[in-house]
């Protein structure tokens, strides 16, 4: 998870996401060079920017005739920018009160992207497994009338839930539900002046 504005802007650099991509596995700027077609020296270049925002990790250093060879991985599989670094701009559910808004499950999802973030990053600077559920379905409905129904009900059964398990003492958790079209490859773009 990125949090830092600066290591956000460094990974969004095409050639730095395309070496992140290759350093997946563990390579030295020679062999990385080769695999993107690029000059040593700008590749030793973009790999020292990506370990100095903690993108990119040594994995061994090996000696090369009267040279030093260093050898360098990305520090995890996989990088999601969180709204943390940009806070000024992050979507945030107070300035989008409509629950029924597309803005308002954006500003949920942002926030839910930087807590949870926050929660791996320290969790892992703890050496501590973090306890998480989510649930993930599709349902499909005949009418706006029963997916009304269906957002009723299913308020409903999360608010009696709740209402069951909450404490006023412990740690608290939050809960997120989320209702929307699922985007499909083959679906049509809404027509002109309609919304989607």
């Amino acid at each position: 998870m990125i949090e830092d504005a600066a290591a956000a802007w460094v990974s969004l650099d095409p050639t730095r996401a395309r070496m992140l991509a290759v350093l997946a596995e563990p390579h030295t700027a020679t062999t990385l060079a080769a695999r993107l077609g690029l000059a040593r020296q700008n590749v030793s270049y973009h790999v020292k920017t990506l370990e100095q925002h903690g993108l990119v990790e040594l994995v061994e250093e090996r000696r090369k005739g009267n040279m030093t060879e260093r050898v360098v991985r990305a520090s995890a599989a996989a990088y999601v920018i969180s709204p943390a670094a940009l806070p000024a701009v992050a979507p945030d559910p107070a300035r989008s009160p409509d629950r029924l808004s597309a803005r308002w499950l954006l500003a949920l999802a942002a926030r839910l992207v930087r807590e949870t973030g926050a929660l791996i990053n320290g969790a892992e600077r703890a050496g501590k497994p973090l306890a998480t559920f989510a649930l993930d379905a599709e349902v499909r409905f005949a009418r706006p009338a029963d997916r009304a129904a269906f957002t009723g009900e299913l308020t409903d059964a999360c608010t009696e839930i709740i209402s069951r398990y909450h404490s006023e003492t412990g740690r608290p958790h939050r809960v997120v539900v989320a209702v929307h079209p699922r985007i499909t490859e083959d679906a049509d773009p809404p027509a002109k002046g309609q919304k989607p």
